[in-house]
């Protein structure tokens, strides 16, 4: 059964320096940003919204682990953020590393995700994902998430 665990300063910065160059990937891929500039938005997006680190208020980052394999298999970050008079878990980051993809980690991680958020006090999550990941928005229409914004875009020319 998998477990949370709080990542402490040292992962964060293991943390950043994998995700943060993924998030800038995505960023090229979907049409946002270009190639050159993408390394240090990246990093300064994720520096900007965790400005203490793991410690930084309102923001709760784990790795996702697993006793049974004695290792950690991904990682989990929300924001507890109050939008519409409730508090919402938004889900920036949520991973699971690609050795251990299709074991059903994801799901785990979400029901584990779903206790933890409720008892930070948040009545709901919320996540963006990018149009391109067919295979996340199908895990998470799966697992019961709502379309609630769209944008979409045409290339012209």
């Amino acid at each position: 059964m998998l477990e949370l665990r709080p990542m402490n300063a040292a992962a964060f910065e293991r943390f950043v320096a994998h995700s943060a160059p993924q998030y800038a990937a995505e960023k090229v891929a979907s049409g946002e940003w270009t190639p050159e500039e993408a390394p240090e938005r990246g990093d300064r997006e994720f520096r900007q919204l965790l400005p203490q680190g793991p410690e930084t208020p309102d923001n709760v980052l784990y790795h996702l682990h697993d006793p049974q394999e004695g290792a950690d298999v991904g990682v989990l970050w929300y924001a507890l953020q109050q939008r519409a008079g409730t508090v919402s878990a938004f889900v920036y980051e949520i991973e699971v590393y690609e050795p251990y993809r299709r074991r059903g980690y994801a799901t785990q991680a979400f029901t584990l995700l779903e206790h933890d958020a409720t008892a930070h006090g948040a009545t709901n999550i919320q996540l963006h994902v990018f149009g391109h990941n067919t295979g996340a928005r199908a895990l998470y229409e799966g697992l019961g998430f709502q379309t609630t914004n769209v944008i979409m875009r045409k290339e012209l020319g």
